[in-house]
């Protein structure tokens, strides 16, 4: 595989209003792993429909795409993830 810079290394969401497959084309690694990883568990709904040696392109429903909210963690929350973090790292 060619290496990319981080640059190049793009992701493009292609939908519309009148179909119900998204289109999605990328030639960054990590979102071919996770996408790979779908396709390997979910056939029926994630499919890769094309490749070379920088580039995959899969198709699946739009409504596998999503749109979230920013995560707000109260004070007490930040807290209490941060005592999490110091035992886990603690026990490594």
């Amino acid at each position: 595989m060619t290496k990319l810079s981080r640059y190049e290394q793009e992701t493009i969401i292609n939908f519309n209003a009148g179909e119900e497959m998204a289109t999605v084309y990328t030639r960054d690694p990590a979102v071919m792993r996770k996408l790979d990883a779908l396709v390997i568990e979910f056939p029926e709904v994630y499919r890769c429909i094309g490749y070379t040696d920088i580039d995959k392109t899969y198709e699946m429903p739009k409504t596998s795409v999503s749109y979230r909210k920013p995560r707000k963690l109260s004070e007490e929350q930040r807290e209490q993830a941060k005592e999490r973090m110091k035992n886990i790292n603690s026990r490594a």
